[in-house]
């Protein structure tokens, strides 16, 4: 009789290769970029677009909408008193940072839901938001692209869904056993890749699909080695955040990507007491 250790590897090894053999044939079931999101991202872009496109865009979708609104209501963002048109909440966040809202909301309905695994999407939603929200501090303590470093936060990580998605897939349709070790390594060891092929169907900005395939391994990339460090930085700070005993906070502080950012010590000791903010916009994303 196999022991429970081979049957694991021979699992893990049957899903990998037929998880790689979807890849290479074109085979694997890619989500597409929500339409809301795919175009607050062009409105983003565009010097004449104003609050009533964007109001016009969002309320498109009713469901969307709402939930904009639950979030603009929420602690992180503290108004004075209810918000209750998406007017009102462009006049008092601004046009970027409700697109941002807008396109991160309409990103977690479209792409972050695997059935049956819903705490650890729920999880990998997170941590890209802490992401995401980490990477606009590191930017504004560079005094670089504030929007542009948000999406690589944000998106850093888009691949690990779908692939969780797929290897769930194939072992229920192979019958094979899948625990939570096996969908580690599968989602870990693939989700750069992954996160690439997304990106690049999506038409994201070069150094948002960069990120995703050169976070964890910026000596390597070709072009956008700052917005890859810068990254790498906010993913471990949202890790920190979420996982405190993953990544102590005198861990975190010795990381090397720190110093190739020019991010002195005060710099770092603002990002780690920044932990309350982005929690807050965390848990008002979650609504």
């Amino acid at each position: 009789m196999p022991s429970d250790f081979s049957t694991a590897t021979d699992s893990l090894e049957a899903i990998e290769r037929a998880f790689l053999r979807k890849v290479e044939h074109g085979e694997l079931h890619l989500p597409l970029l929500p339409q809301v999101a795919s175009e607050v991202m062009a409105l983003a872009a565009d010097p004449k677009a104003d609050a009533a496109k964007l109001a016009a865009l969002i309320h498109k979708d009713q469901a969307l909408a709402a939930h904009v609104l639950r979030i603009v209501n929420s602690p992180a963002y503290m108004p004075r008193s209810p918000v209750v048109s998406l007017q009102h909440a462009i006049a008092m966040l601004g046009l970027t940072l409700l697109s941002e809202i807008t396109f991160a909301a309409s990103i977690k309905a479209g792409i972050f839901q695997v059935p049956g695994h819903e705490e650890r999407v729920r999880t990998l939603w997170q941590h890209s938001l802490a992401s995401g929200a980490f990477a606009k501090e590191i930017a504004r303590a560079r005094r670089v692209n504030v929007e542009s470093a948000y999406l690589c936060g944000l998106l850093h990580e888009i691949g690990k869904p779908v692939v969780l998605r797929t290897v769930v897939a194939i072992a229920r349709e192979q019958n094979l056993p899948l625990d939570k070790a096996t969908v580690d390594i599968l989602v870990e060891g693939h989700h750069t890749r992954i996160g690439g092929i997304i990106g690049e169907q999506w038409g994201l900005p070069k150094q948002v699909v960069e990120t995703t395939q050169y976070y964890k391994d910026y000596d390597h990339a070709p072009s956008f080695r700052q917005e890859c460090v810068l990254t790498c930085v906010a993913d471990w700070l949202a890790t920190h955040l979420l996982f405190p005993d993953e990544i102590p906070e005198e861990t975190l502080r010795d990381h090397p990507a720190f110093v190739e950012l020019n991010l002195y010590p005060n710099d770092v000791e603002q990002l780690v007491k920044s932990k309350d903010k982005v929690l807050a916009i965390v848990e008002s994303m979650n609504l």
